[in-house]
């Protein structure tokens, strides 16, 4: 969800290659498409706008996304349904909705620029800030909440498993002990004992050392892992024959979730050996990328932001009997 230029600017990551990807599932008569996070609602506008009988089911756990896209997608709106959750529930909002069934659905994973550029979100250690980090401003754990009352063997997981931090154990327990004095509150303060807690020659190379441990704080959280784990798996169910998925991702975590889910859908499980593949195991999906695509040169010079990220699609094929 990698979004240029706050709300002003808003420049959709590879829309030109969502379009094109999801195309062929939206010519029949009245498609619906669930956009499991919404954002600023720039790739649903485009969609709206190229297929004029195309319903829109647009998901997002942040009250802000909510109201902007909202205003956004205005001239559509006999043909939006837009709903603050988060996109783990996105089988109970189908459901809710009225649809059970959906011809494409589009993942834009990650954090938004405004969440990333107000400064009183919290995400981002350029800006010295509350340690918030909350998407969805409504929910009680913060960022402030995790680091000053998770356990140190808590905080090493979630920053080795979240964040890939390889000096995982030495930041929590700086942070552990410097909590102890007082109560860890900005965005600054921990910034600075991320960085006291790196090794000297680690902080010369790789950017801010404080990035990793960030990233980790605000998938925990927002539980992002999790509802990709959950959302996931219920676009796939929920799609038709001929229906698409298209996820864009921006770090090596969602990635790799990605990647699992849609190889899992794509293989074929018959026994080894058998002279014939059964039916019942054959793919129900086929991988419409080779591998994760990249954002072309003349996306990254029009949307730095886009430098991340990595597209995945498939279509179903089969449906079980």
């Amino acid at each position: 969800m990698q979004d240029n230029a706050g709300t002003g600017g808003h420049v959709p990551v590879m829309l030109e290659r969502v379009l094109e990807l999801l195309g062929p599932a939206l010519r029949g008569p009245e498609p619906v498409v669930v956009d499991a996070n919404l954002g600023l609602g720039g790739h649903s506008e485009a969609l709206l706008a190229a297929y004029p009988d195309l319903r829109l089911i647009g998901i997002d756990r942040d009250p802000f996304a909510i109201d902007f896209a909202g205003r956004r997608l205005s001239p559509y709106k006999e043909r939006t349904t837009l709903v603050h959750a988060s996109s783990g529930d996105l089988a109970e909002v189908l459901a809710h909705a009225g649809h059970t069934t959906v011809d494409g659905a589009l993942f834009d994973l990650g954090v938004s620029s405004p969440q990333l550029d107000e400064a009183e979100r919290g995400f981002a250690y350029s800006y010295d800030a509350p340690l918030d980090m909350r998407m969805d401003t409504e929910q009680e754990l913060t960022a402030e909440r995790v680091v000053n009352t998770y356990p140190a063997a808590e905080l090493t997981r979630i920053l080795r498993d979240y964040g890939e931090e390889r000096f995982a154990p030495r930041v929590a327990g700086l942070i552990i002990k410097e909590r102890a004095k007082e109560a860890i509150t900005s965005t600054k303060r921990l910034a600075d004992i991320v960085r006291e807690a790196i090794p000297a020659a680690t902080r010369r190379t790789g950017g801010n050392p404080a990035k990793r441990t960030f990233q980790a704080l605000r998938i925990e959280v927002n539980a992002e892992l999790t509802a990709l784990e959950a959302a996931l798996p219920a676009a796939l169910d929920a799609l038709t024959l001929g229906g698409r998925v298209v996820v864009l991702s921006y770090h090596s975590l969602e990635d790799r979730l990605t990647k699992q889910a849609l190889t899992a859908r794509t293989r074929d499980t018959s026994p080894p050996g058998l002279p014939v593949p059964l039916p019942a195991h054959q793919p129900r999906f086929r991988l419409l990328t080779r591998g994760a695509e990249l954002p072309s040169e003349e996306e990254l010079a029009r949307n730095p932001r886009a430098a991340s990220a990595r597209l995945r699609a498939a279509e179903r094929i089969r449906v079980d009997d």
